[in-house]
């Protein structure tokens, strides 16, 4: 018999562990540590819609429901899309935005096509465009990590096919400009591209609401947003996908030989979600922002983060790279995320703040005096 490793797909084998995941490993084998490597919320599931997922277990609401999602909770969310854009797009409920991601690469990616995405990235962009198929384009956004028409359009090629936006952004927290999303609309339809906005974070905004390429160029955007982030459910794996029925019919062909559905009764409870009033946690993260932009703003650079929570902080430059101060943190028992994990460069290092402020007080200091 031929080593097993023999038999793992080279498309596998060439990817690498999530840089995050193995910072979340490395916590489990510490005592205490202050930990700001998760994207996680660190507030509970509202308990309306808590009760709302208990109610639907008691009832039986356990079995599998139709591709697309419930005709309930599509209703709800394609209301809220009409107010927020006077749209009416197609609407599929996923497993998570993380879902959403795979089923839409799956479904337009042909072997070769080029998805732009924006450098520094979410852990997960490049590899749902490679195993799909795709070639994934990163496109370089330092200093100030807001991608533009221009740094697009001098990455377009006869193979170019859609742009991935994210804003507010995972893993710096900046959020695009209007003056930005309007352009990036209008490069797309001049170049015939398909625009993928990962929203995710678009209700954890705190200084003004983001602007979705919906409202410049509905016709050719495809909407991800999930429930997770802005609720406190990460682990029930709730998101929504919205756009043209040409491209959500094809994706929900996808879902139906992969994940068959969204979990039953999250997706009841999500309807219950829909009417919840969070702006006392946007405030509390706000407040979480401002603290940990105010500490490590007297030793680091970073831009400025207008939603989510995470801070993006360039490393010293006594230290060689994010890695190596990364690994000077977990000396002194605090966890954060080398740049490396998502960017080609290994310059920066992202703290996620959605700790309790006493914790992040603390955390912040020992990174303020690692700094030198």
């Amino acid at each position: 018999m031929k080593n097993l490793d023999a038999f793992v797909a080279k498309r596998i084998a060439d990817i690498s562990t999530s840089g995050i995941r193995r910072i979340f490993d490395l916590a489990a084998t510490m005592e205490n540590p202050i930990d700001f490597s998760m994207g996680q919320p660190d507030f509970a599931v509202p308990d309306a819609i808590k009760a709302a997922a208990h109610t639907a277990i008691d009832a039986d609401q356990n079995g599998y429901t139709v591709t697309h999602g419930l005709a309930e909770l599509r209703a709800k969310i394609k209301s809220s899309l009409a107010r927020e854009f006077d749209w009416d797009p197609a609407i599929l409920a996923t497993c998570g935005v993380s879902g959403g991601l795979n089923l839409a690469m799956t479904a337009i990616c042909n072997p070769g096509d080029e998805i732009l995405i924006p450098d520094p990235y979410f852990v997960s962009y490049p590899m749902h465009v490679s195993l799909s198929g795709g070639v994934p384009i990163p496109i370089d956004t330092a200093p100030g990590f807001e991608m533009t028409a221009d740094l697009i359009e001098r990455a377009l090629t006869p193979k170019s096919k859609a742009i991935l936006l994210n804003s507010p952004s995972n893993p710096t927290g900046v959020i695009y400009s209007e003056k930005n999303v309007k352009e990036i609309c209008d490069l797309a339809r001049r170049n015939d591209l398909l625009i993928i906005s990962d929203e995710i974070y678009n209700l954890l905004s705190f200084d003004a609401p983001p602007t979705s390429p919906v409202t410049y160029a509905p016709e050719r955007t495809i909407l991800l947003r999930g429930f997770g982030k802005s609720y406190g459910m990460t682990g029930w794996r709730m998101g929504f996908a919205a756009g043209a029925d040409e491209i959500i019919s094809q994706m929900a062909k996808v879902q139906q030989y992969t994940f068959v559905c969204a979990p039953h009764p999250f997706q009841r409870a999500c309807i219950t979600a829909l009417d919840q009033d969070m702006s006392d946690v946007i405030a509390a993260y706000r407040i979480k922002r401002d603290l940990c932009a105010k500490i490590m703003g007297e030793r680091f650079k970073f831009a400025q983060p207008g939603g989510g929570f995470f801070l993006y902080c360039q490393a010293p430059d006594s230290y060689a790279n994010g890695t190596a101060f990364v690994e000077a943190a977990v000396g002194k028992n605090v966890l954060t995320v080398p740049g490396g994990a998502f960017s080609q460069h290994d310059t920066h290092f992202r703290i996620s703040y959605a700790v309790a402020n006493e914790k992040l007080t603390e955390g912040c200091q020992i990174l303020h005096d690692l700094a030198g």
